[in-house]
């Protein structure tokens, strides 16, 4: 949906218009591509849609790219009681304009509270490695989570104050 500065002055790409949620036999899921999940709107949109689990693949060239990603990815854990899980790119691909150089570190992250994982994140590789990282996902205790949890996010927003607009064709949601 959102495109940098970047990939639109090299590569002209231009934006989606929809916020999906996929059924899939893990449960619904989102996938926002990289710069999407810098915006909260796109997340709780799809947590309102009922997804459990956003899936961010992402490419950054230096580390505060990739840090972005990563912060903004554990806000949305806690924001909208849901799991995220990142994976970028490692490597040099020389001869690609504006790809040239990848920096990653890939992750599971959870919401932050004490029946989660410590520090909130699940797995993560090391940084710059090509690796593949495992987590079991707890898709009751999240359910859990959004009703008893230590904070409640999710039922706390203030929506007699503010809320999210959604349209998109025939569907229009206010969250």
């Amino acid at each position: 949906m959102h495109i940098t500065p970047s990939e639109r002055q090299w590569w002209g790409v231009t934006g989606g218009d929809k916020v999906e949620v996929f059924d899939t036999d893990c449960g619904p899921i989102s996938i926002q591509v990289c710069y999407d999940c810098e915006f909260p709107e796109v997340s709780r949109i799809a947590a309102e849609k009922g997804a459990n689990m956003v899936f961010v693949p992402f490419n950054t060239d230096t580390k505060l790219g990739y840090l972005r990603v990563r912060l903004c990815a554990q806000a949305r854990c806690i924001e909208n009681h849901m799991y995220v899980a990142i994976a970028g790119c490692t490597g040099n691909l020389p001869f690609v304009e504006n790809a040239d150089i990848h920096y990653a570190q890939s992750a599971i992250f959870t919401p932050a509270d004490v029946t989660f994982a410590r520090d909130a994140i699940g797995a993560e590789a090391n940084a710059n490695v090509e690796m593949v990282i495992i987590h079991d996902v707890d898709l009751e205790l999240l359910r859990r989570h959004r009703e008893k949890g230590n904070v409640t996010n999710w039922r706390d927003r203030r929506t007699d104050m503010y809320h999210v607009n959604y349209n998109h064709g025939n569907e229009v949601r206010h969250i």
